[in-house]
């Protein structure tokens, strides 16, 4: 059982470095409609100069501190803090407005806002639970 309380922080952070890469590459990859897609937004037009590539660089970093155990704790907070934001910023915007375009990339395009917030919730549970599970069986014994 202690094993698998030691795999599951692991699996966790893979789970979310496969995500942040995932979704790095795409807004990459298609970069100016990420950027139309961040001005479209009312909540997000005034930063649309510099937050599609601070959104880029975060998730990479946080994907980087997520892939070594001495850093996968700095990486699971950096993890819960942007999921924590991108959930608001879902739950204000269903609030809102409707008909917006999702900034997400690739295939989280393709889900409705609701489906999104309820994706990002469960995202911040499992965060939650990995991050408890790796400071509690990540430290050293005594």
């Amino acid at each position: 059982m202690k094993y698998l309380k030691k795999i599951i922080p692991f699996a966790v952070s893979n789970f979310f470095v496969i995500l942040f890469c995932y979704a790095a590459i795409s807004k990459i990859l298609d970069f100016e409609n990420f950027q139309v897609q961040i001005s479209a937004s009312p909540l997000l037009n005034g930063f649309s100069q510099f937050l599609p590539y601070t959104i880029i660089i975060v998730e990479v970093i946080i994907a980087g501190l997520l892939c070594y155990p001495k850093t996968r704790t700095i990486g699971l907070i950096g993890s819960f803090i942007l999921m924590l934001i991108f959930t608001g910023y879902i739950a204000k915007l269903l609030r809102t407005s409707k008909n917006l375009p999702c900034s997400c990339g690739g295939i989280l395009e393709k889900m409705s806002w609701s489906q999104h917030l309820y994706f990002n919730i469960g995202c911040v549970i499992l965060i939650v639970i990995a991050l408890g599970l790796n400071l509690k069986y990540s430290r050293p014994a005594e």
